[in-house]
């Protein structure tokens, strides 16, 4: 029988699904200049299916516009259809930037951290997923028997992402049930972003095509240890690439110019929350005690912290400038990975700006401060549900010219229907959906 190879175009939408179109793979060029319709009410379509209130109901077209630079090709064997898909930008028809689009929202930031400050940001980001037809066994934390029993997934796995052009780091059993986590190399800007598409997707379908599933929901179920999206990051000069993080003889090694971007991170964390912390179960996982960040506090080498201050290993050799970088760790896979990095950067952008002051480092887990101790290091605890962040962001008057009035509207609105959607249903209930959803 004959078979006609179809490329998926793709956007990674409001809900953190990996939605599009796809088209002849020999139609390529052309679909690289023309792109494919869209329609903006596809934004609104939730993770679970129904579609939030739409602004433009049936109204109105817009186009994907592809990147081949992201293009993704995977050969998972002879009797197996090619994933094969790339990133596109939702564009309006007349080729200007479409203001809900996740992806084209973090090339704006990206274009304003440039601009303002001549900055870049290089990012990296962690994953950690579930592989469902695993056996839940005791004490599997890390264990090489945890790994032996995942069979062939992760060479499989390794080398679709190898053959994708990623570069690997590590991959490894980790501490909850049927919990494994994968990670590659950092990217410049966008790429970042794509790459953490990339390393979702190929994870998925090789895992379908191995007949199990590679789940990367924020949380299994409410006793269970959750799934977080890590974001290693730095900051560089957009000039010349020199990084700006590390100043050796400045507090706790940071340069002023990566200390007020923290600041602003710090500052404006519990709003940007509802958008990094994307789901009603997203806030299970973000509470003290967990391994997760539950206050917007800066640690170093603290894996609990909102923000921390990553280590230098001296094994790895080179300029320490190179090796020195940070970790926002209130983030997961509820969310696109666009608008996690896109929100990072408007937060930095905030601190830059306003030339915010040194941060401080927590110097114990926040939990155990006193009120007054939190205070004078203006450390808060991040938000304790969807609804709560979502109420923070929207308040958040400083984050709206930079996110766009029209992307806060569709956000706010496409989330607090989700929130509805679940309302009525049980924390084991909700982590069910959100299993199938992720």
């Amino acid at each position: 029988m004959i078979r006609e190879e179809v490329i998926m175009l793709c956007t990674a939408d409001l809900a953190g699904q990996i939605r599009g179109k796809g088209f002849p793979a020999s139609d390529l060029k052309d679909r690289l200049r023309k792109g494919i319709g869209w329609t903006p009410t596809n934004s609104m379509i939730t993770a679970h299916g129904p579609i939030a209130p739409s602004p433009w109901g049936p109204y109105g077209d817009t186009v994907l516009m592809p990147d081949e630079a992201t293009r993704i090709r995977t050969d998972l064997g002879p009797e197996a259809a090619a994933l094969h898909f790339m990133m596109a930008d939702i564009e309006n028809l007349d080729g200007t930037p479409w203001s809900v689009c996740p992806r084209g929202f973090l090339k704006r930031m990206l274009d304003e951290l440039e601009q303002r400050h001549g900055l870049k940001i290089k990012a990296a980001f962690e994953h950690e997923f579930m592989l469902e037809d695993i056996e839940e066994r005791p004490n599997s934390s890390y264990a090489l028997d945890s790994f032996r029993r995942q069979g062939r997934f992760a060479e499989t796995y390794l080398g679709a992402l190898k053959a994708a052009g990623l570069e690997i780091d590590t991959f490894m059993p980790e501490y909850g049930p049927m919990q494994y986590e994968v990670t590659v190399g950092p990217a410049e800007g966008v790429s970042a972003a794509d790459q953490a598409v990339a390393v979702r997707e190929v994870g998925r379908a090789v895992a379908h095509q191995a007949g199990t599933r590679a789940s990367f929901t924020p949380i299994l179920r409410p006793d269970a240890v959750g799934n977080g999206v890590h974001v290693h990051f730095s900051l560089m000069g957009a000039a010349d690439g020199t990084p700006v993080n590390h100043d050796p003889s400045a507090q706790d090694g940071v340069s002023q110019t990566a200390a007020s971007f923290l600041a602003g991170m710090l500052e404006l964390m519990p709003a940007i929350t509802a958008v990094t912390a994307a789901s009603t179960i997203s806030y299970l996982r973000l509470t003290p005690n967990r391994w997760s960040a539950a206050y917007n506090n800066l640690g170093d080498c603290d894996r609990e912290a909102g923000l921390r201050i990553c280590p230098v290993f001296p094994g790895a050799g080179g300029d320490v400038s190179r090796q020195f970088h940070f970790e926002f760790r209130a983030a997961d896979a509820a969310a696109s990975p666009y608008m996690v990095l896109g929100a990072m950067v408007a937060a930095g952008l905030y601190g830059l700006d306003r030339k915010l002051q040194r941060p401080k480092v927590c110097p114990k887990p926040p939990q155990h401060l006193s009120d007054g101790e939190r205070d004078a290091l203006g450390i808060v605890r991040l938000p304790w549900s969807l609804p709560q962040a979502l109420e923070l962001f929207e308040k958040e008057e400083a984050l709206r010219p930079l996110f766009g009035e029209e992307l806060v509207s569709a956000y706010l609105t496409h989330k607090r229907f989700e929130t509805e959607l679940m309302k009525d249903l049980s924390p084991e209930q909700q982590c069910e959906k959100y299993r199938l959803a992720y």
